[in-house]
């Protein structure tokens, strides 16, 4: 994918940040058919006035995907940070909030099945003051192509999430999240894979931050297969009660 960088259409807020609103951190592994394409789409959203910052942190992949994210290395908002290893989702996000300077932190995916079109939204709750950590829910919202097993597991997990921590979650598993900068500094997050999402969660909710879901759109992926495992699911289910009691 080839990136010319283009001063005209980028807009204003995002150029020479030294103390963003916003830090995107975006954990990428083996996808370079669609990285790509989610930096470009993050590069062309307005997001006056708030200035923002990109992290990606590819996770050890074997394809071509580094190559990809150096094409945006022009944009110095745009921060790449490289992993030897494969070492999980868990391990690729905590290198990013460690990198993140935002006072929101928001998690986009790279495979294309959450759009970043969404992010403004997403934060709004957070920048205004009415939520200390905000979800996409697929589940309010239109999901497409999700397998049975997925969805069904993902509904039995948010449940759990629901009757342990007494909140209103519905899609506890979303790739789409946001947390005020205050709820990332106190993770001290453990997991290195998938179980992230639920640690993420569970740890955010325990100490009473103001939660708040929005609806968003999910396209099954196009390109590549899901990493996660019904293992993973199991692993999750422990980790709520674990992290609750």
């Amino acid at each position: 994918m080839l990136l010319e960088k283009d001063n005209e259409r980028m807009p204003y807020a995002i150029e020479n940040v030294e103390q963003p609103d916003i830090s995107i951190v975006v954990p990428v592994y083996d996808e370079e058919k669609t990285v790509g394409v989610v930096l470009k789409m993050l590069l062309e959203i307005d997001w006056s006035p708030n200035s923002v910052e990109i992290i990606v942190v590819d996770d050890g992949s074997t394809d071509n995907t580094a190559k990809e994210v150096a094409a945006f290395s022009a944009f110095p908002f745009v921060k790449s940070i490289r992993h030897k290893k494969n070492m999980g989702k868990g391990a690729a996000l905590r290198t990013g909030f460690q990198n993140a300077s935002g006072n929101v932190v928001v998690i986009q995916d790279a495979d294309l099945e959450y759009s970043p079109e969404t992010i403004p939204y997403l934060v709004q709750p957070i920048l205004q003051g009415k939520a200390d950590v905000v979800f996409g829910s697929r589940f309010t919202g239109k999901y497409e192509g999700m397998s049975f097993s997925h969805y069904m597991g993902n509904r039995l997990l948010s449940l759990t999430a629901r009757v342990l921590f007494d909140v209103p979650i519905t899609d506890i598993m979303t790739g789409s999240k946001a947390f005020k900068r205050g709820i990332v500094e106190s993770f001290d997050l453990e997991e290195r894979g998938f179980g992230v999402e639920v640690e993420m969660t569970s740890k955010s909710l325990k100490n009473g931050s103001r939660f708040y879901e929005i609806p968003i759109g999910y396209s099954y992926r196009k390109d590549g297969t899901s990493k996660i495992r019904f293992s993973d699911g199991l692993k999750s289910m422990v980790k709520l009660f674990s992290d609750r009691f």
